[in-house]
């Protein structure tokens, strides 16, 4: 980090790195003064995901992703010591109490049930990593307009595609999981990034480093909507796209 970090926030950005290094590398990108706050909120995030599958029984990781949304609307005060709590509080203060939305949408996780359609999927990738797009852009700056929701539904939309051929075996895929529901997926996710595209300019640049869509997103959904099978990116595809944001500020697709 640009900063040198506590030794709490320290840890996290590690963990961070090895777990999400996508992620880990938007919040480096950002100011300074901003990193503590996306390493902490982006390694909730990651700790969310986690609480949510960790359990086989749908009763058990229930009961633990309440125990996240409790904490969580809890921090509008001084949370007991926590390794993660802790510095969430000390980056965010009383505003970190707004990421119980977070760890609400996990419930549909934690139930291991499948969605019924594709509009369920998308309310699910507005509310998870849609959501965690626009708490992290705003912390740079973003307002909280149409292109950063469109953004954000696109970004989602398309990791929860790309993690679907994991997500189906644990029933946690489409009802119907065919080829067309997919493709109607990756379709909304096109349009949703090209409504971005054309509104890039409600957003600041200072903005750009939360708003990374990930690595050849249109190359990806494309592939889908042709029914064809996807590419995986490479680490040369994630490193080269990661520079690119760097170097020229674009984050649009």
């Amino acid at each position: 980090m640009s900063a040198k970090p506590s030794p709490p926030v320290a840890l996290l950005a590690e963990r961070l790195r090895r777990e999400d290094p996508d992620r880990f590398a938007m919040a480096m990108l950002a100011p300074a003064e901003a990193q503590a706050r996306l390493v902490t909120l982006y390694a909730l995030n990651a700790e969310l995901a986690r609480t949510a599958l960790a359990a086989r029984d749908p009763l058990i990781a229930g009961m633990r992703v309440q125990w996240w949304v409790d904490r969580l609307e809890a921090l509008h005060e001084v949370p007991p010591p926590h390794e993660l709590l802790s510095p969430l509080w000390s980056a965010w203060g009383s505003k970190a109490a707004g990421f119980a939305g977070l760890a609400e949408a996990r419930r549909h996780d934690a139930a291991r049930e499948p969605f019924q359609d594709t509009a369920a999927v998308v309310a699910y990738a507005d509310a998870t990593g849609g959501a965690l797009m626009s708490h992290a852009a705003r912390t740079l700056g973003a307002p909280d307009v149409p292109a950063l929701q469109a953004q954000g539904r696109g970004t989602a939309l398309t990791a929860w595609l790309r993690a679907e051929p994991a997500l189906q075996p644990l029933g946690l895929g489409l009802f119907c999981a065919d080829p067309q529901g997919l493709a109607a997926l990756a379709r909304i996710a096109v349009e949703a990034f090209g409504k971005a595209a054309e509104t890039r300019r409600t957003l600041p640049r200072a903005a750009a480093p939360a708003l990374f869509p990930g690595p050849s997103p249109l190359r990806f959904l494309d592939a889908l909507i042709l029914n064809r099978t996807p590419p995986g990116p490479s680490d040369f595809t994630r490193r080269a796209a990661l520079a690119r944001l760097a170097l020229t500020g674009r984050w649009w697709v």
